[in-house]
């Protein structure tokens, strides 16, 4: 691998493999994506263009995409609706859903705002996304069951987030682990929205039978991650191609594990074609689990040995004055309920996501919404 898009044929060829019998299940279906021009829609959505361009599904699969393009129309997106099977509407998720709305077979909720720097700003859009418009969908849902029409999967983007700051006797985290959560604190806003929505879809199993499962993604990584999102790595990509030294806004000593986004989508598929309803799944990976500093330090090698890079890591302030707050102190999943009910088994090493992400990055050093 040597440029950006030698790491998405990668990626998307490894996905087509990994997801051979959740592709075939989706064959002639028609697939509403919602969000899909942010972060995890970037692989979501070209997974299933890609399965329909190499032919690895037969019928192709419809795709439509609702976004509001807050952050712009991505070039990739645009590129991708001049052919065919792929459609493109521009709609915030908090819009109801008309009687008039095509008749999908499978939704994916996607639509958050998801960056802590973004949802501090934006704390009343964002629970209305997690709140609000997952009811929206909910309801088209029920209607769709209502009129014999009943959807064959539906995927909630929840977030490991609603753990909170987890007791150190609940790492490595279950999904059985109810939280350590402030309702009051700077990241609330996305933290409990994202609580309430796992209630809402519970619900809407228990008393609909909408087949909905929930995704609590553990820090996932990779391609489709805007420089300009804020959060770590793209922060530490943005120092590394700009020859500065990589700047840590903490003491570097909160723990994460890191997901590579070709993994974590496999997972995010396997949920939504075998998921049982009313269930949420972590998606990530359960080793290493690292300090942002030993991150730091790792994405200097590689960066080193991709492109020379000859900074070093520093410690810095942020401007936010809430940027430390509510920050949990370690965030590491046990992943053996995706593992062993969906078949979830992520492959690529951290150094290996590192390398394929700074490849990325170099192709990708603006994201043109600054």
């Amino acid at each position: 691998m040597k440029t950006g898009r030698d790491v998405i044929e990668l990626d998307l060829a490894e996905l087509r493999v990994a997801l051979s019998s959740e592709l075939a299940a989706l064959a002639g279906k028609h697939v509403l994506i919602v969000g899909g021009a942010g972060f995890l829609g970037y692989y979501l959505v070209q997974t299933l263009t890609s399965a329909n361009r190499c032919g690895a599904v037969r019928p192709l699969i419809r795709v439509t995409v609702w976004d509001s393009y807050s952050r712009g129309l991505p070039a990739w997106l645009a590129e991708l609706a001049a052919g065919s099977h792929v459609t493109l509407e521009q709609r915030s998720v908090t819009d109801p859903v008309g009687r008039e709305a095509a008749d999908f077979d499978y939704i994916v909720h996607a639509a958050s705002i998801a960056s802590p720097t973004y949802y501090k700003r934006y704390p009343i859009e964002t629970m209305d996304a997690n709140v609000n418009g997952l009811r929206n969908l909910l309801e088209y849902a029920r209607r769709q069951a209502d009129k014999g029409r009943p959807l064959a999967g539906f995927l909630f983007f929840s977030s490991s987030e609603i753990y909170g700051d987890p007791a150190p006797d609940a790492i490595p985290t279950p999904e059985t682990y109810r939280g350590n959560v402030s309702c009051t604190g700077p990241r609330a806003c996305y933290d409990e929205s994202k609580r309430f929505g796992e209630t809402l879809c519970v619900n809407f199993a228990q008393a609909h039978g909408v087949r909905v499962a929930m995704a609590r993604p553990f820090n996932n990584i990779g391609p489709g991650l805007k420089i300009s999102d804020r959060r770590v790595l793209p922060d530490f990509a943005r120092d590394v191609l700009a020859g500065r030294p990589i700047e840590m806004l903490s003491d570097g000593g909160p723990r994460r594990t890191y997901c590579y986004v070709g993994d974590a989508v496999s997972g995010y598929f396997k949920i939504l074609v075998c998921g049982r309803p009313g269930e949420p799944y972590n998606i990530g990976v359960e080793s290493p689990e690292i300090s942002v500093a030993e991150l730091a330090e790792r994405v200097s090698r590689s960066a080193a040995e991709l492109f020379g890079y000859k900074g070093r890591v520093i410690r810095a302030r942020s401007d936010d004055a809430t940027y430390l707050d509510d920050n949990p102190a370690r965030r590491c999943p046990t992943i053996a309920k995706a593992r062993s009910e969906l078949g979830y088994a992520p492959k690529v090493t951290l150094d290996d996501a590192l390398r394929r992400s700074l490849l990325w990055y170099k192709d990708h050093p603006s994201a043109g919404d600054e």
